[in-house]
Parts: structure tokens; sequence; C-alpha cells
């Protein structure tokens, strides 16, 4: 049944732009590009039956969000409603794949917020959540035309602060910390033709002590008839291990033991590390379905004060990373940019970046994997508390630590961050138990990484103190976190922006990390609306200030870690380290040393 080659692209490549690196297909059809589009504003689409039409008023440039400049439409201004058109035919169905028995699988990488598709005028599904995947099986809606239509409708009301938004203005025009707005299809769309009995995703778990490797298979229905299921894991091209059984369910767990991880001298050249980013090709068969994936051998955990990797204390030098660009929003400009972002941060001396206020597309994790990149995981912001957004966030909330359970970068899940979403938790005890709970349930989902439960203050039973901090004095901040004593009197009465730190749950064995800081605005664009939480006069101001600040964080004995803020300059937002154009305010390497004090 199964031909014996591996992996055919090389160790760990994935092909060009291929929207879910860890569960990739040799064939597949790319939908991006130039489709039809129209604002509904009064909202008539549904009972005029645009669903039926084969093309609408205006166009688009799909993934790109309509308010960007990069979709060809760069409308700014509140559109609730807006509709999708693309034709496609045998081209793009003989790309995908197609051939006899198989199922034509319609996938969406992200839409923002709510959304309904229909295929050649039939209903195939709805999804709610703006940053999540979801795909639909159209076979059965595909008729016997040459050409076929998919047609989108996509809700996103830009004043609903119930739903998760993170950085998205709720007012028209970007203000302070908050910008332009995402609606739409802003992740690739793609088709793909899978066999009758498909797997839809793979888990990998490592046990590194236990010398094993444990991969969860969901398939995409219940086997008729029992099926072959095999899993190969290969290094460098070589390989290291595999495993076979049958399965009559909708999943399967492979447990694949790793003989070269027993050896108790050599297993280290196996693992993981932001150092040594080595990963693991696997070859995954189910019946007759085939895909390759790939994964890291790490351990991470929290204790005795500090952030263990590999079972070593571990220093992290984060940055904040807001993925944001001025031509295309939260959506990425291209696929490589998603590689030089990556790169740019290695560059600059991280070995870490926290993405804020927005569930990164897989592409980025993909380059944070092969470049070796600690990612800390954050979930988007509600902006007012109730039962809808609290149904809205966790669901979303566990569809992302479910699509990026498996990638060795994540080393941290952020559900809530400065107490957005819950904003009077330090009184109100619906918060705090909403916030326990949310630790409570991703832990439930993996075990294997440390939660925050609220970064920067009133945290509840969270794994990592974690702080944030804009004073613009190093004399002030060396003094505030000189030493454990230091920041446990903060802990026992407040933090910097006058808030408690810890509401519940025992921190005494916590590493403590400064998560946010600087902040620093050096304006080289002249924005009219320049906006840091403090400024900088010339380049040599601003290095002078951030080397300032540096040296203070480097010489605390009691943090275990930072997290600049912020990596690029976003909108009028103007205090990172690079230009909204991605161009270094000071020499590269002057930021470098400042940020690995040497």
């Amino acid at each position: 049944m199964f031909d014996d080659d591996l992996n055919p692209s090389g160790p760990c490549e994935v092909p060009a732009g291929y929207p879910r690196p860890q569960l990739v297909r040799s064939r597949w059809s790319d939908l991006c590009g130039r489709w039809s589009f129209q604002h509904d504003d009064s909202d008539t689409g549904l009972d005029e039956r645009w669903f039926e039409r084969n093309a609408l008023d205006g166009t688009i440039v799909v993934p790109f969000p309509p308010e960007s400049p990069a979709s060809g439409v760069g409308a700014t201004a509140h559109h609730r409603v807006v509709w999708y058109q693309r034709s496609f035919g045998a081209a793009e169905l003989e790309a995908a794949g197609r051939r006899d028995g198989a199922r034509i699988v319609l996938h969406f990488g992200a839409v923002d917020y709510r959304s309904r598709v229909w295929i050649d005028g039939s209903f195939v599904g709805a999804h709610e959540g703006g940053h999540t995947p979801f795909s639909f099986d159209i076979t059965d809606a595909l008729g016997d035309s040459d050409t076929h239509s998919v047609v989108v409708r996509v809700e996103d009301d830009p004043e609903d602060i119930e739903q998760p938004r993170g950085k998205q203005d709720w007012l028209e025009h970007p203000h302070v910390i908050w910008y332009h707005r995402t609606s739409g299809i802003w992740q690739p769309v793609w088709l793909e033709a899978v066999a009758p009995v498909a797997i839809r995703s793979i888990h990998w778990t490592t046990d590194v002590h236990a010398a094993t490797v444990s991969a969860r298979l969901e398939l995409s229905r219940v086997p008729r008839e029992p099926v072959a299921v095999r899993v190969r894991l290969a290094f460098e091209g070589r390989p290291l291990a595999e495993a076979a059984t049958v399965t009559d369910r909708a999943s399967v767990t492979v447990s694949i033991p790793v003989p070269a991880l027993g050896n108790g001298q050599g297993y280290e050249q196996l693992l993981w590390s932001p150092e040594h980013p080595r990963l693991l090709d696997a070859d995954v068969r189910v019946g007759d379905d085939r895909v390759q994936s790939y994964l890291g051998l790490r351990t991470v955990h929290v204790g005795h004060s500090a952030f263990w990797l590999n079972d070593r204390p571990y220093y992290l030098r984060s940055v904040l990373n807001q993925g944001y660009w001025p031509e295309s929003h939260l959506a990425a400009p291209s696929a490589d940019a998603l590689r030089i972002e990556a790169q740019l941060i290695k560059d600059l001396g991280f070995n870490a970046t926290r993405v804020h206020q927005k569930f990164e597309d897989p592409r980025f994790l993909y380059w944070a994997d092969r470049l070796g990149i600690l990612v800390w995981g954050e979930a988007p912001a509600t902006f007012e508390y109730s039962t809808t957004a609290v149904e809205r966030t966790v669901r979303e909330w566990l569809d992302i630590v479910r699509r990026d359970y498996s990638h060795p970068s994540i080393v941290a899940w952020v559900p809530l961050n400065e107490s957005w979403g819950v904003q009077h938790i330090a009184y109100d005890a619906r918060m705090q138990h909403y916030a326990r709970s949310l630790v409570d349930l991703t832990k439930a989902l993996d075990p294997t990484r440390p939660v925050v439960s609220n970064d920067g203050w009133e945290q509840v039973d969270t794994d990592i103190v974690a702080i944030h901090d804009y004073e613009a004095d190093p004399d002030v901040m060396r003094e505030r976190y000189a030493d454990r004593d230091a920041v446990d009197r903060m802990i026992r009465t407040s933090g910097p922006a006058g808030r408690r730190l810890i509401l519940s749950g025992d921190v005494d064995e916590a590493p403590v990390m400064l998560t946010e800081f600087g902040g620093i605005s050096y304006d080289v664009d002249a924005h009219e609306d320049a906006w840091g939480y403090s400024t900088a006069t010339s380049a040599d101001d601003f290095g002078d200030r951030l080397e300032g600040l540096m040296a203070a964080v480097h010489g605390s004995r009691a943090l275990q870690g930072f997290c600049y803020t912020q990596l690029t300059d976003t909108l009028q937002e103007t205090n990172g380290l690079l230009t909204e154009a991605r161009e270094p305010k000071i020499p590269i390497e002057r930021i470098r040393r400042a940020m690995t004090g040497r």
C-alpha cells in the first residue's frame, strides 16, 4: 500500500507560500489573487441573492483586507458587511490534485469575523472567529459545469467590542496604540483534493525523557473498514524512527519510540533550541492519504525562579511584534515577508518574540521553527466583559491552541493581556474565575507549556510573573529590578502601573520577566500624531536611551527574561526599533549589542 520514499522536498522544507506548513500535501491550488468584491452597507445582499452572482461590482486582491492599500480597495471607513466572489475551473481542480473518488476541500486561513460560503449558489458552511482556520468539503456542491463560483459573505461589525479584535480600532481613525481594522479574508484561500478518509490534523507531543514521540491524527471521517496508519521520522535525511498501526476510528494516536533519545551522551544532538533549531521530518500515511509534517524535540517548564529550556535555565531576549504592515495591515504583504520578519528578529539579537494581540500566520511560526525563535502565543482581546465575549474568546482560543500545538517555537500561552476585556478583574470575582478558567483550560489541552494568565498585571494562577513597565529612567529601572526582594516588594504592594501584580496563586518559585518596557518613540517619518512612552530627539539620543534601559535590565539579578516594545513602528505608534518599512533606526549592530548585553 505504501511506497518507501521519505520526504521528497528535503529536510523540513515546505513549498513556497504553502499555507499550512505542518500538514503538507504535494498538490494544492492557490485561490489568492483578484476576486470580485462589494460592500453591502444596506445589508441587502442575502435578500437579493448575491450568492448566486458570478461577479460583484468591484474587485479586490485576496488575501489583503479591504481597508489596506494592498487590496486595491483601501476603504478604511466603517463597512459592516462585505462580499467576495471568485470563479475557478478545471485548471484549479487539476492543480489541487483532483482524481476519481477524491473529495475537494476549500480552505480559509482566516476571515474576520463571521463568514458564510456558497459554491455555485449552494450554501456549504459558515464560520465565526476572525483569526482561526476553517474548511468545507465542497465536492457535492460542484455541478457538471466547467466553471464554478465561490461566494463569501463576511460580517465584521467595527463597533462590536465583544468580539476578539486585539489592536483593531473601534473608532474610524487609528489613535494611540490602536490601528486600522482588518476585515474579511486576510489569510490564504486554497483548494485540495484529498482521499475519502483524509488526515485533518496532526498533534505532535514529544517526551524527551521517555524517548518517545506521539502523533495524534484526526481524520475527515470514520473509516468504513480499518485503515493502515504509518508514521516515519527522519533527521537530516536519515531514518530515525517509525511506527505503524491500524484504526477504524476518526482519530488515532501513534506512539513512536525514538531509540536515539535513549543515548544520554548523544540525545542533545537531536534537541531543538534557538541556537540549534533542529527539526525532524515526518512522513504520515493513513490509508490512501499521505502528508508531510515536521516537529522539534524540546522540553520547556518553569520552576526554581527560572525558565527552563531542554532542562537548562534559559534567559529570554524577546521583542514585542505587532505583525502589522502599513500596506497590508494584519495580513503579511507576501509569504516571504514572514521569513524576513523572523530573520530580522534573529539579526537584532533576540531569541524570542511575543506576537502581540494577534494569532500569527502559521507560515511565520514555520520560520520561527526553522530559524530558532521562541514564541509566546497571545490572544487578541475583546474590549468588554460579557457572556458573549467569553464565549467568543474561548472558542477562538481553543481553535488556536489546537492549530499551533505542534510548533516547537511556541513555549508559552498568553490568553489575556493587561486586563483588556477583564478591566475590573481586581474586584470582580467573575473575571477572576474567567481568567483562571482560561489557564486551566489551556493546560487541559496542552500541559506541556507554561501559561501567563494576564500579561502585565493582575495575574491569577500564572506560571510567569510578567510585568509591564514603561519607566524611561534607567536608574529607576535598575533599582526596581535589582533583585528578587525588590520585585517581591512590588508583588506585596503594587506594580509600576499602580496595579497589583498578582491577585492569586503561589509565585514564590515562578520566574520574573519584564514582558513590556522601552517603547521609546523616535519618529523618522514625521508622523503628525507620533506616539510613544518616551521620546528621543535624534538617532544618537534614541541609541543612548535604548542602551541605558538595556544596561539596567541586564544588570537585574531577578529577571529571567525581557520583551522589548517594539520591533517596528506601527502607524502613529513610533516606538519601534525599526521603521514601518523594516529599516533600522540605528545600526543593527548597535541594537544587537544592546539586546544581548555584549
